[in-house]
C-alpha cells in the first residue's frame, strides 16, 4: 500500500503577502503520521494552530482562506496547498510570522523546491485518498463543476475571459495526475491579474504586494511582465494549480474525474462542500502501488 509521507527536515523561507503586502517568514517541519496539514501562526502570543479542514474555510475572495472560531486567519493557502498535494505530502507543521502565506512568484513552484530541498520521508502508516463513487455537480449562473468516479485524479478545465490576452490563448486544458506531470506542467504555472483592477483591489486592502514579480499583469492589451508567460496556456494551468490546491484542504489526495467550466476557489468550495457532506458519494480507501515517482537530480527520491 502506498504510505503516507513528510518531510526529511525543516526548511524556511521569506516572501511578500498578495494581499497584505507585508514580509512573512514561512518555516515547513516534518510532522508524524496522521497529523494532517497544520498552519501555525507563530506571531501570535501564545501561537495559534489551524488543521486544514473544510470546516475552517471562510473566505473565497481572490483566495482562500481558513479561519477558526475566534478570528485568527491564514490567508491564501492555494499554492502551498497545491504543492503539498501534488507532492503527496500528508503530515507538516507551516509555521507563519503572518496571516498570510507569502506569494513567492506566484506558483507553486518555490515551494515544491523547498520540498525537495528538505526531502520527501516515507512514514509507517498508509495514505487514505477521497476516492469519488458518485457524480456530484454544482452550478452558479453560467459556471458549474463537476467531479465523477475515476481511477485516477483528473482535471478538465475550461475558462471563459473576453479579453484580447486570455482569448487568444488556448483556455481548456486537461491534465491527468502524476507527481512529474504536476511538477513540469502545473507548478509553475503563475496566478494573474488585470491592471485596470489593482486601485480597486488596493483600496480593499487587496493586492497589496502586488508586482510583475509574483503575478502576470494583463493591460489592455498585452501581458505587461517583461518576460512574457511560461506557458501558451498559462492561464487555464493556473487553474488547474489552484484546483488542485483547494481540493487538497480536507487533507486527503482525491481520485476522480474533475470537470469544471469558469472555475474559481468559490466554486471549488461548493464542489467540497457538497461532496463531504453526503456520505454516498465518497469514501476513504487506501490504494496500492501507483507509477508516481519523484525526482531531484536524476535520482529518485520517493517511488510508490
Amino acid at each position: 500500500m502506498i504510505k503516507q509521507s513528510t518531510l526529511k527536515k525543516s526548511i524556511q523561507c521569506k516572501g511578500i503577502g498578495l494581499h497584505s503586502g507585508k514580509i512573512i517568514t514561512l518555516t515547513l517541519r516534518p510532522a508524524p503520521e496522521n497529523t494532517g496539514i497544520i498552519y501555525r501562526r507563530i506571531d501570535l502570543v501564545p501561537p495559534v494552530e489551524l488543521a486544514s479542514h473544510i470546516d475552517m474555510i471562510k473566505n473565497t475572495n481572490f483566495c482562500t482562506s481558513l479561519e477558526n472560531k475566534n478570528g485568527i486567519k491564514i490567508s491564501t493557502i492555494e499554492h502551498l496547498s497545491a504543492a503539498l498535494s501534488g507532492l503527496w505530502i500528508d503530515n507538516i507543521v507551516v509555521e507563519l510570522t503572518g496571516s498570510e502565506i507569502p506569494i513567492m512568484d506566484g506558483s507553486a513552484w518555490p515551494f515544491v523546491n523547498l520540498i525537495l530541498r528538505a526531502g520527501v520521508k516515507k512514514l509507517a502508516y498508509e495514505k487514505k485518498f477521497i476516492h469519488i463513487k458518485q457524480l456530484v455537480r454544482v452550478e452558479k449562473e453560467d459556471k458549474w463543476i463537476e467531479a465523477v468516479p475515476h481511477d485516477n485524479f483528473t482535471l478538465d478545465v475550461t475558462i471563459d475571459f473576453d479579453h484580447p490576452v486570455i482569448a487568444s490563448t488556448l483556455q481548456s486544458y486537461f491534465f491527468s495526475f502524476s507527481i512529474e506531470n504536476f511538477i513540469k506542467n502545473i507548478s509553475r504555472a503563475r496566478t494573474f491579474g488585470f491592471l485596470k483592477d489593482i486601485d480597486i483591489l488596493r483600496s480593499q486592502k487587496l493586492a497589496l504586494g502586488c508586482n510583475y514579480n509574483c503575478a502576470i499583469v494583463i493591460g489592455k492589451n498585452s501581458i505587461l511582465n517583461p518576460n512574457g508567460l511560461r506557458f501558451s496556456n498559462e492561464f487555464v494551468r493556473h487553474k488547474i494549480l489552484d484546483a488542485i490546491g483547494d481540493f487538497f484542504i480536507p487533507g486527503h489526495n482525491f481520485i476522480g474525474a474533475f470537470k469544471s467550466f469558469k472555475p474559481g476557489h468559490t466554486m471549488h468550495y461548493l464542489l467540497l462542500k457538497k461532496i463531504l457532506k453526503n456520505k454516498n458519494t465518497w469514501e476513504l480507501k487506501k490504494f496500492k502501488k501507483t507509477n508516481s515517482k519523484m525526482y531531484i537530480n536524476n535520482d529518485i527520491i520517493m517511488d510508490n
